[in-house]
């Protein structure tokens, strides 16, 4: 059936050899039903190569990878190239604060797979966003910047990646697109209704990091102090998380002291990043 047509979908949930039309995996046929005198089938049928509903034409689906550069994603791009499956294009959104060594990685898989990765990025920045914007509507009407992201209002996840992708994904409108997610098979309660290889294979988060050190990436090292490898700024992490950027990547946390001065809010409700950092000194030094 056609997958992307709303018409096609609901023909399939009726009775189609009524209407003389079954539909089938992208490809379409045309049939002509009959029974002759003595009760024998004299069904006749052709395939075309198109929707009979919205005339989209069969094969031309796209399948594109979203790809974050983290040990999932580049579990699952590596995976579906060794099994083959059709890959047009994959995808990275850049929010501006990945960490250098993400950055690196994503040339190093290039490199591997040796094809190009399309990098997107919003058409402001991510501080345009926290420090500049001005705010048109709601209590904070003509507020300069959103300020540090929370768990109510995560605008850096909406302005800087899914409004970019899915406006990019546009493009495939026409064609129809299958866009693969790299979410592993101990994460099923994050799947939407997109598509998971990794959960397809039952593949976990620990199998993908080791799949992933096999094939010589090892992300300079950001997997061994950190579970999860996310925007190195994101307010939302845990506390261990942020000893381990004020411990091992001592340049970031002072840029991340920075933004916390410009902000128009507080870091987090419990800590500035200030009384974040006495905090961590001080549990150090009890140590």
């Amino acid at each position: 059936m056609c997958e992307y047509c709303e018409k096609g979908k609901s023909m399939c949930n009726r009775n189609t050899k009524d209407l003389g039309i079954e539909l089938d995996s992208g490809t379409a046929k045309l049939v002509a039903y009959g029974l002759d005198e003595f009760g024998w089938d004299i069904s006749v049928s052709c395939d075309i190569n198109y929707c009979p509903m919205c005339r989209k034409e069969a094969g031309r689906v796209k399948h594109i990878v979203s790809f974050s550069g983290g040990k999932d994603s580049t579990a699952m791009l590596l995976k579906m190239i060794e099994n083959n499956m059709q890959i047009d294009e994959i995808i990275f959104c850049d929010t501006g604060k990945e960490f250098p060594q993400m950055y690196e990685h994503i040339k190093k898989v290039e490199q591997y797979i040796n094809r190009k990765i399309t990098i997107l990025k919003a058409e402001k920045s991510f501080d345009y966003y926290m420090f500049e914007h001005k705010k048109t509507k709601g209590k904070n009407k003509g507020q300069a910047g959103y300020g540090w992201a929370s768990g109510r209002c995560r605008w850096c996840t909406t302005l800087l990646k899914n409004n970019v992708i899915n406006k990019y994904l546009k493009k495939y409108k026409d064609e129809g697109y299958k866009e693969y997610v790299g979410i592993a098979y101990d994460e099923q309660e994050r799947i939407k209704d997109k598509n998971y290889p990794l959960v397809d294979w039952q593949t976990t988060e620990k199998d993908c990091l080791e799949y992933c050190y096999s094939k010589g990436f090892n992300w300079e090292g950001l997997y061994e102090h950190l579970d999860r490898v996310s925007c190195w700024c994101c307010p939302l992490k845990k506390i261990k998380e942020y000893k381990v950027l004020y411990t091992y990547y001592p340049y970031l946390w002072n840029e991340l002291k920075e933004m916390d001065k410009k902000a128009n809010n507080r870091f987090r409700k419990d800590y500035t990043v200030e009384e974040l950092e006495e905090k961590i000194k001080e549990e150090s030094y009890d140590k």
